[in-house]
């Protein structure tokens, strides 16, 4: 926590580690099939349709330096934006319509590969006829739980000055007060929220925020709500830091769980989020943490046991005016 007499000055952002090749490193087998699908499509993309490569090129904008393969398209960048700064305006964004679906846009891989064969599994139970058809319920049921899971519902983010929002879903399970924080430089405050496979499992920006760190532990995968998750299950931290005086600082974790076993990061050092904004999600139900730094103009808005939605329930807010 900054003292009064301290000079502010803002953090200059970290590389980002070796550990972390992409906004989801600990892989998984869609990943790869997401990956393998990659290679083809540029490949088709290079040798038959070279035109629209060519167009695609002049209109990109930024550098793909650090980019791990060759970025034809804004697809190329779904799971390397933490990697290069290269984009596309969105008036050139072909595939710009995928972000008003109402589904997670790194969730969509699962989502086919998972809810079309239940989809068509229950379909045939149900051709077959007789008391086949009533095991339809089965398999559609499977289909609706996965739909449901990768939901991207649309959340109205508050706009009052010095309001934290919450960074995920769910219940919240640790109100925690903390004497001293390394990246915080002070007290802190935990919040500790468990996301259970119901609920929607993005994760939001608790304020206006820029980037500082990524940091990627490979891990366990206990139970989310086994207190010890917090501390030995695979996480990826984000160290933040408010883009302007007094450059307050905060800390969101995001914890596998016994099920969720792929964490997603689409964030770089430097860059900066708005309150609310989607950065990543948690595949499968998993856990949460905010920290924030313990000030006099700090008022904590939850309480233990209550539900909270990402981006749009305030969980803290600091009054105008208190220096961090």
């Amino acid at each position: 926590m900054h003292k009064p007499s301290e000079k502010l000055a803002p953090t200059p952002p970290r590389p980002l580690p070796e550990n972390i090749p992409s906004v989801q490193p600990g892989g998984g087998w869609v990943y790869r099939l997401e990956l393998a699908w990659g290679r083809l499509r540029r490949w088709y993309l290079r040798h038959f349709r070279p035109g629209y490569v060519k167009r695609m090129a002049q209109l990109r904008q930024g550098s793909c330096q650090g980019a791990p393969h060759e970025v034809l398209d804004p697809r190329d960048l779904k799971y390397i934006c933490n990697r290069c700064d290269c984009h596309w305006p969105p008036e050139h964004d072909p595939f710009r319509w995928r972000e008003r679906l109402p589904f997670a846009r790194w969730g969509l891989a699962e989502l086919q590969v998972f809810s079309y064969p239940l989809l068509a599994a229950g379909a045939g139970l149900l051709w077959l006829g007789g008391p086949w058809a009533w095991g339809a319920v089965v398999p559609w049921g499977l289909a609706g739980l996965v739909i449901s899971f990768f939901r991207d519902p649309p959340r109205r983010v508050p706009a009052e000055p010095g309001v934290v929002v919450s960074p995920a879903d769910g219940k919240v399970v640790v109100l925690e007060e903390l004497e001293q924080h390394e990246w915080i430089g002070g007290p802190a405050v935990k919040i500790g929220i468990f996301l259970s496979i119901f609920n929607v499992h993005l994760n939001r920006s608790p304020e206006k925020m820029r980037c500082i760190a990524l940091e990627y532990s490979p891990g366990e995968f206990r139970n989310a709500l086994d207190p010890r998750s917090a501390d030995v299950n695979e996480s990826m931290t984000l160290l933040l830091e408010s883009p302007q005086e007094p450059y307050r600082r905060m800390v969101v974790r995001q914890i596998c769980g016994a099920i969720a076993r792929r964490i997603v990061c689409a964030v770089r050092p430097g860059q900066v989020l708005e309150r609310g904004e989607k950065f990543g999600m948690i595949k499968l139900g998993s856990r949460t943490e905010l920290l924030l730094p313990r000030e006099p103009g700090l008022q904590v808005l939850v309480k233990l046991g209550q539900r909270v939605q990402a981006g749009s329930t305030p969980v803290a807010r600091y009054e105008e005016g208190e220096d961090a």
